[in-house]
């Protein structure tokens, strides 16, 4: 019978690893550990290209989170708590803003078509089949025919898995059209996602024809092509063009992104020399300052020459204020970098990541002296992002160099918990709790913490290691 259990358990993560991870079918080309990656401006840029969509299904802007994933893989899924996820590889594979918009506009489609929910449903009726499959096994070894039960047994998984793809199947059309619909309401052509199916996916369809029909989650991408194509070449939009303010965040994004991931000689390829626009230059300032992903020898001088003839052009850009900073601090220039950073935080007053990258600047530079303001910042952008690990970590850091134990100690606390750590959160609670003063109100953060932990855990463990 444990052997039964673990099979069934096995046949529900299958499945549900299916819903998870292919939210558009591509190439599996996924690095073996991606990351989320944090960066004001192309957040930005995704939320601008996602809103017009967001709004034509009836849902609200502000509820709707995006989230930048590092992976070469060219994809995008939706996840609980309707947030969307998009690779790095699909924005960097991505020809014109349209593209990336036309994706958005199906990943809208999922959330608003509350597909989520009703996969957690689909996924209770493929298991049928297989419990039914896994009876008849076990009823024929008990009658004498143990091969024929081996083989029914065996089978669950692809009765399980064939009634599931059926359901998935018809959400990722839907998703199409849907997307598609709200792509005309908002005065946006439909055309991009054909096109960026027809280059990115079709090329794929002969091998994926050859995969049993039990494991392919998606319709066939000549099928989606083809449906789309009757609906969006007869929209009253077919012909709308993307915005200059859209062209231009497409390129400065994917310019970020490339000087961020790729190699340096990789990126000179792309956005040369002799390429003097500014997404070039602001490529090359990246690469240049080794602050990516590759491994580079840092070239300071161009770096700087690169990023301050961008500020020369643009100085109320807070991302090229951000960048100048971030070149600097990372050469081991911390003080000179506070300036810029400075003034990225005065350009945009309430982004998070923002004042944390101040805040750190200032504690490097100028250690207990500066960190008055380095607390009042990171408490400005844990209040605006109260799920921010980093900012937490940063001001448990600068309370730790005040020796404010409990507070410090709050603050990790805060950090755990926000990164789903239950039993560290609790830990640092307790330990706060027991050296702040009573019944201030960071002791009462503290007591809630140890509570809504204990709660959430499955046992007694909590209650037992707090004594409450």
């Amino acid at each position: 019978m444990r052997a039964i259990r673990a099979l069934i358990t096995s046949i529900a993560t299958g499945i549900a690893a299916a819903v998870s991870l292919f939210a558009l079918a591509g190439p599996a080309l996924a690095q073996q550990q991606p990351s989320i990656i944090r960066d004001v401006e192309i957040e930005e840029t995704l939320r601008i290209y996602a809103r017009p969509g967001i709004v034509a299904a009836g849902l609200t802007p502000d509820e709707i989170q995006l989230v930048l994933i590092g992976d070469p893989s060219i994809n995008a899924f939706v996840t609980n708590g309707q947030k969307i996820f998009v690779h790095t590889g699909l924005i960097l594979r991505a020809k014109n803003p349209n593209e990336i918009i036309g994706v958005l506009a199906h990943e809208t489609g999922h959330i608003a078509g509350g597909h989520l929910a009703r996969n957690r449903e689909a996924m209770s009726y493929a298991m049928r089949p297989a419990m039914i499959s896994i009876g008849l096994g076990i009823l024929a070894i008990a009658a004498g025919a143990p091969d024929a039960g081996a083989a029914l047994i065996g089978g669950a998984p692809q009765f399980a898995q064939a009634s599931f793809v059926r359901h998935t199947q018809v959400q990722e059309s839907a998703a199409d059209q849907a997307g598609a619909q709200y792509l005309e309401a908002s005065g946006q052509t439909g055309k991009g996602l054909i096109e960026f199916f027809n280059r990115e996916f079709r090329p794929n369809e002969f091998a994926v024809r050859r995969v049993p029909a039990y494991m392919v989650t998606h319709p066939f991408t000549s099928d989606r092509i083809e449906a789309l194509r009757q609906r969006v070449e007869h929209s009253d939009h077919y012909g709308a063009v993307d915005t200059p303010d859209n062209i231009r965040r497409f390129q400065f994004m994917q310019a970020k992104l490339t000087g961020f991931i790729e190699p340096l000689a990789r990126t000179l390829q792309i956005y040369p020399p002799s390429d003097n626009s500014q997404p070039a230059r602001y490529a090359r300032a990246i690469a240049y300052c080794g602050c990516g992903a590759q491994a580079k020898v840092p070239d300071l001088p161009r770096a700087t020459a690169a990023i301050n003839s961008l500020i020369a052009e643009d100085p109320s850009n807070p991302f090229f204020q951000e960048l100048a900073g971030q070149i600097l601090f990372e050469n081991g220039r911390t003080a000179e970098s506070i300036p810029y950073h400075r003034r990225s935080v005065e350009l945009r007053p309430h982004e998070a990541l923002l004042q944390i990258n101040l805040a750190r600047a200032i504690l490097q530079a100028r250690g207990r002296a500066g960190s008055d303001e380095a607390i009042a910042l990171l408490q400005q952008a844990v209040q605006e992002e109260p799920d921010n690990a980093f900012g937490w970590r940063e001001l448990a850091s600068a309370h730790d160099l005040r020796g404010e134990e409990g507070l410090a100690r709050l603050a990790s606390a805060e950090m755990a918990y926000a990164v789903g750590d239950m039993g560290r959160a609790l830990s640092f609670a307790e330990r706060a709790r027991r050296t702040l003063p009573q019944g201030t109100a960071s002791w009462q953060r503290a007591s809630d913490i140890v509570a809504s932990v204990q709660n959430a855990m499955p046992d007694e463990r909590g209650r037992q290691r707090s004594g409450g």
